[in-house]
């Protein structure tokens, strides 16, 4: 528990939030991504995988080979960090890096025969998300993420 939420909860456990805190939209989004980070970060840990080793394969997975910038776009991990995370997939033989036929000087990164096998990790991430929407149902769960979605790529085409 974040000190934050220990403010939140008096000796007797009861809630103590201010209702007026409660009904904040940016408040809210706040804390249950803090929680989610949490959730996902030491979920994917007992799979000896990170966040962003699941960003990088299921886009490759996805879209094809990439250089390092184009991946970096794709997954929103900074560019500065990119190499790092490819050291850890290439030391792991999830990803393979060559010089590009067009600029040698570049870069692109393809996914490997192991690096597709994404079930394993698609699967942990299910079940952390089960977790984390427990209290919703199927319904509202596509509901929210829909709602979710659609605010983020409102927010992004603003950026």
């Amino acid at each position: 528990m974040i000190r934050a939420e220990a403010a939140d909860l008096p000796d007797d456990g009861t809630l103590r939030t201010p209702d007026r805190l409660r009904r904040r939209a940016g408040r809210l989004l706040s804390h249950l991504a803090t929680r989610s980070d949490r959730l996902i970060t030491e979920g994917l840990a007992q799979a000896d995988a990170r966040k962003w080793h699941y960003a990088v394969l299921a886009s490759l997975h996805e879209y094809g080979p990439a250089s390092q910038a184009e991946l970096s776009r794709r997954s929103g991990i900074y560019r500065s960090d990119m190499v790092g995370v490819l050291n850890e997939l290439a030391e792991r033989d999830l990803v393979e890096r060559a010089p590009g036929p067009d600029d040698r000087r570049r870069n692109v990164v393809t996914i490997s025969a192991r690096g597709r096998r994404l079930r394993r990790l698609d699967q942990v991430l299910d079940d952390l998300h089960d977790r984390l929407l427990a209290p919703l149902s199927r319904t509202e769960r596509d509901q929210f993420v829909q709602l979710l979605t659609r605010l983020l790529d409102h927010h992004s085409r603003g950026s």
